[in-house]
């Protein structure tokens, strides 16, 4: 089976996404077959994120024409900036993929598997409003969000902006008809393509010169984001390995010190018993000299006795932190080059496939492909409707 996906720049309508008002096109009989993921108020959305660098920003102004009172009221007016952006994703069509038929069920699961792993993919996107209609024509999602960046050296430090937002995830613009957006939303569609082949449906192309990654590609790519994902947080084991490592060793050196006191405390004239000055009394030099230095003694022992069980319960506590930091430094590492290996066999199974599509032609091996997969199918539900007649 083969689909089209569409993906369109949704008008935003809140209200109309979430059905506190209905369109003429709208079956209210099946209202009920949505799925309403999140729907928050917007304004709450913008305290959340830009609150903190907001206040930051007016702490800085000394002009109070330069300080800014409402944060969303102002991107409101900003001809620069949108408050929001929407995306609505869609497969097939209402020939294909009616809402009332099996094909439109099937399309309601694989949109609502796509969109449970979309704000893990973009955490620069802050969703506050998704829904899957099964009420219209054809089953689609709407997903409202606020894009934004942090670290920002130009006005407030946490700020809105769609460009920023998709190159902090890796989509950098190149040419005209090849923005951060038309990147980013190739990289969806083959995120819900990816989905779909699970259900049995392919990616159907339409007639555009629009560049997309083929599924394999996507396969790649998201094993690339894994391994350098893998690779920083090995990266920040390691320095933490090294800080348990500082740690011990000051630890040690805490351990030679109180060695060192311990062997010249015998020469350390603080803690020695000068002779008495003629013509004292015993009783006058035990209160006066003998008396301060055992005084002296007692401290210094106490002190001694805390810091030594101290010491040594730090040290058990840093040394079993190290074993583990090793432990998980290991498992991190051999993960990484079993996807290191996975990649290595996708990359070489995406140049065969390629290499096939180029001798043979496009048309022939995707018709070859189709009719694998169609007999591979045909496999499964014979075996599904054999083992159902056993059990009956």
């Amino acid at each position: 089976m083969q689909r089209t996906i569409s993906a369109m720049v949704g008008k935003g309508s809140v209200n109309h996404n979430s059905r506190k008002f209905k369109a003429e096109n709208v079956d209210g009989n099946r209202t009920h077959l949505n799925i309403d993921y999140c729907n928050e108020s917007i304004q709450k959305v913008y305290h959340n994120l830009f609150d903190e660098a907001l206040q930051e920003y007016n702490d800085k102004q000394i002009r109070e024409d330069r300080k800014i009172a409402n944060y969303y009221e102002k991107i409101r007016n900003s001809k620069q900036e949108k408050t929001f952006h929407e995306l609505i994703l869609q497969i097939g069509d209402k020939e294909n993929m009616g809402a009332e038929s099996e094909n439109g069920t099937l399309a309601r699961q694989i949109l609502d598997e796509y969109y449970r792993g979309f704000q893990e993919r973009n955490p620069q996107l802050k969703v506050f409003s998704a829904h899957l209609h099964m009420d219209e024509a054809t089953p689609h999602i709407h997903i409202d969000f606020v894009p934004f960046t942090t670290g920002s050296k130009r006005g407030l430090s946490t700020r809105v902006s769609l460009k920023q937002a998709l190159v902090a995830q890796g989509f950098k613009g190149g040419s005209r008809g090849d923005t951060e957006w038309n990147q980013w939303v190739s990289a969806e569609k083959s995120a819900l393509a990816f989905v779909m082949e699970r259900y049995g449906v392919e990616w159907k192309h339409k007639g555009t010169h629009e560049k997309h990654l083929s599924v394999l590609d996507y396969k790649k790519q998201e094993r690339e984001k894994e391994v350098t994902k893998l690779g920083d947080e090995i990266s920040k084991q390691e320095d933490k390995l090294e800080f348990v490592n500082a740690q011990i060793d000051n630890l040690l050196d805490c351990e030679k010190s109180l060695q060192n006191v311990k062997e010249n405390f015998d020469e350390d004239p603080q803690y020695q018993l000068p002779e008495p000055p003629a013509l004292m009394s015993a009783k006058t030099y035990k209160t006066k000299i003998a008396q301060p230095i055992i005084n002296a003694l007692k401290e210094l022992v106490q002190g001694v006795i805390v810091k030594y069980f101290e010491m040594k319960s730090t040290l058990a506590q840093w040394r079993q932190a190290n074993q583990s930091l090793y432990d998980e430094n290991i498992r991190l590492s051999e993960r990484v080059k079993s996807l290191e290996v996975v990649n290595s066999s996708q990359k070489a199974e995406l140049q065969d496939y390629k290499l096939l599509r180029k001798v043979f032609g496009y048309k022939q091996v995707d018709e070859m492909l189709n009719q694998a997969k169609e007999i591979t199918q045909s496999k499964k539900h014979n075996t599904r409707f054999k083992n159902y007649k056993d059990e009956r």
